[in-house]
Order: structure tokens, then sequence, then C-alpha cells
């Protein structure tokens, strides 16, 4: 309960700045979860203990490299799933991460739906679909659901199966980026990437279910945490700046270029691009114009810069919030 209370006076705290809308209380066929805190559980020896709860609780142990009963949590939340699964997390107090060794390698990377992502270097991750792999079932659940009685039982039995198939869709989702994003981080010490804005791009209903499915902002969200923790560089690279548009081996700027045109052939040195290819050269570029240590000749206004000790460009910047959880 006092967690509870710590949570609304926060939302409402929220609220009340600008930053967040009016809390809203829980929906009972959503995420539920409950906080406890040190004062709020006890754990010995690997047996976990909650308050006003007279037995232990039982549970499955994930991490078999992590020793149970040596672990010392500070906090403790118990959450169900709408699919109807149990989950509990320990959050603990880390230490930080040394440095991954330098790659002596730079990449700029451009986001796409047909390629989930092509680097500078010229290789193409495809972008899985995870979402119109699972659509035909997907639509088949909530068919059934729609068909059952609001308030009845089978309409709860129903509802978990069309919960599944999200949960399925979602951590297919997950893992997938997370094997990208760490191998790039394992792969590159500075990582360009443009900044998009995926919330006025959703707003486009021919291709905000396709933007969606993708994951761009997670994508972007795993880099940030991930080179921070490995001590790498990231470069976000301004939205405005022309990286399609502009050619990659004598700068010339094409006035338009069609989201069709796939491919194009610059009117000044007569060199053949292909879009994705020269947009990521073009994002690398702008990215290590920032990295370099007489950084006064870059356009500080194009490129924002993020990481540690790292200087600031010619934009008001505010600075990102990264969360570890263990």
């Amino acid at each position: 309960m006092q967690q509870t209370l710590r949570h609304q006076h926060t939302a409402f705290g929220n609220f009340f700045a600008g930053r967040a809308r009016l809390p809203r209380f829980k929906s009972r066929t959503g995420r539920q979860s409950a906080h406890y805190t040190r004062s709020a559980f006890r754990m010995r020896e690997g047996v976990l203990t909650l308050a006003k709860t007279s037995t232990p609780l039982r549970f499955v142990w994930s991490f078999g490299e992590v020793d149970l009963a040596s672990l010392e949590p500070t906090m403790v939340v118990v959450s169900r799933e709408p699919d109807g699964r149990w989950y509990l997390t320990f959050a603990v107090d880390a230490d930080t991460p040394a440095p991954a060794e330098p790659a002596d390698h730079a990449v700029g990377v451009d986001l796409g739906l047909t390629d989930l992502l092509v680097t500078s270097d010229g290789e193409r991750i495809a972008n899985p679909r995870h979402l119109v792999r699972k659509a035909r079932n997907l639509a088949r659940y909530q068919r059934r659901m729609a068909r059952c009685e609001r308030g009845s039982g089978n309409r709860c039995k129903a509802r978990a199966k069309v919960a599944r198939a999200h949960r399925k869709v979602r951590t297919a989702r997950q893992d997938f980026l997370h094997r990208t994003t760490t191998a790039l981080v394992r792969s590159a010490d500075v990582i360009a990437i443009e900044d998009l804005s995926v919330r006025n791009m959703v707003r486009n209903r021919h291709l905000a279910r396709a933007i969606s499915d993708a994951g761009w902002g997670e994508f972007r969200r795993q880099l940030e945490y991930k080179c921070d923790r490995a001590g790498r560089t990231l470069v976000v690279i301004d939205r405005w700046f022309p990286s399609s548009r502009t050619c990659s081996v004598c700068g010339h700027v094409l006035a338009q270029l069609a989201l069709s045109a796939r491919h194009w052939t610059c009117p000044g040195c007569r060199t053949r691009h292909d879009r994705d290819l020269n947009a990521a050269k073009n994002i690398l570029a702008a990215g290590r114009a920032v990295t370099r240590s007489d950084s006064g000749d870059a356009c500080g206004a194009d490129v924002r810069r993020q990481g540690p000790s790292l200087p600031r460009s010619a934009m008001k910047q505010e600075p990102r919030a990264v969360r570890h959880s263990a």
C-alpha cells in the first residue's frame, strides 16, 4: 500500500507538472503488478516471503549462473500478464559493467520497412514482420472473442488466447531487436542513427501498423542503454538532415526524391546510388564529423550526440534518463 501511494503521488506530480496526463485506474484485463519494498518482504537463502503471507512464495528461477541464495534484492515486483502468466522480478544493486573492448570501427544505420536496417558497410537485415506472420491467427482469436457474451467465462478464455497471441508477437520482436542491437554495439565503437519521429509517422494510417511492427522506438531505446553500458558512442542525426537526397560521393543534394525511388543517379558525378545504403553512408559521415576532436567544423545543428563525456551540439538538448534493470 505504501508503494502504491508513492506511485500515485508521482503520477499526480507528473500531471500537475505537465509531463503526463491525468492518472487513470488500472484495467482489470490489463497487466497487474504489485511492488514490495525492502520492508515488505523477507528473503533468506533463496526463500521469499511477502508481507501479509504466511507461507513462502514458490517460483522458478530463470538465471542458472546467478546464485539465488546470495541475492539481496532491494525491491520485488509481482506481476500478472493479460494472458494469465505470473512473473516475479527482483531489483538489485549491481556494479557498473566494464567497458567493452575497442572495435576500431564506426557504422551508420538507416532504418526502413522492407529492410529493418541497412548499415554503411552494406549489410542488410530484413524486416521479420512478426505481426504480419501472426495476423491470421490473431484475427481468428479476436473473432471468437467478439462472439462471446461480455462477462462470461468463455469470453475470459477467448481474451486469454488473444493475449497469448500478442505475447508471442511481442517477445519475438524484442528478441530480434536485442540480438540486432547487441551485434551492433559489439561490432562498432561509434554508431550513428537518424532521429525518427515515430509518434508523428504512425499518424499515417497506411503505414502505422508496419511502423509499429518494426519497433523503431524500441530499437533506439535498446541502443541507448547498451551503448551507455558498453562505453560506446551513439550519435543521433537530426531528422531534417537530407541523408537520402545527398550524394555520398560528391555531396550533391537533390531538390526532391520520391519515396518510391529506391535507386537514383547523381546528376553531379553520375554515381548510381542505392537509396538506403547511400543514406547510411551519409549518416555515418555526419556522425564522424561530430566525433572528431576538432568538432568546430561540424554542423552542430544537424547532429546530436549521446553518451558519456561527449561534446554538446548547437541544439538545446535535454539529457535522457537511461533505466537499468537487473
